[in-house]
């Protein structure tokens, strides 16, 4: 049962759609602490930032997405991680010491080739997805 009082890891993004470098990143980050808080934008058809306008998922259709994927994996939400709605975050402020750190993960040049831009195009050209408004 995932326990908010234990340290976690957080993974913060938009998840437009939740891909194949989303989940290794997740597999580092759970490894880290035993459990991972996904922090999920809200940003359906909004912008998400600089260059980061193409969000055509909804929360749920992300909830939906990410928890499949991850069951795959053999990782349980509300065991291994939670999903939390935040709003359209595009700055993170902290002051000296805070009691957390920031983890860049190298995780191989085919894994960060992936690209949720990439992924959209491909399911509007295979009718899966609306093309963009």
């Amino acid at each position: 049962m995932f326990d908010n009082s234990k340290p976690t890891v957080e993974m913060l993004g938009r998840y437009q759609p939740w891909h194949d470098g989303h989940t290794e990143l997740f597999k580092r980050a759970q490894q880290t602490t035993g459990q991972v808080a996904i922090m999920v934008r809200d940003v359906k058809d909004a912008s998400g930032g600089e260059g980061q306008d193409d969000n055509p998922f909804d929360f749920n259709d992300v909830i939906k997405d990410i928890s499949t994927k991850l069951l795959e994996k053999g990782f349980t939400i509300d065991e291994d991680y939670i999903i939390i709605k935040v709003p359209n975050i595009v700055d993170i402020s902290y002051g000296r010491g805070v009691g957390y750190t920031f983890t860049e993960h190298d995780l191989g040049k085919d894994i960060h080739n992936i690209s949720a831009t990439k992924i959209r195009e491909r399911m509007r050209k295979e009718g899966k997805l609306d093309a963009k408004h």
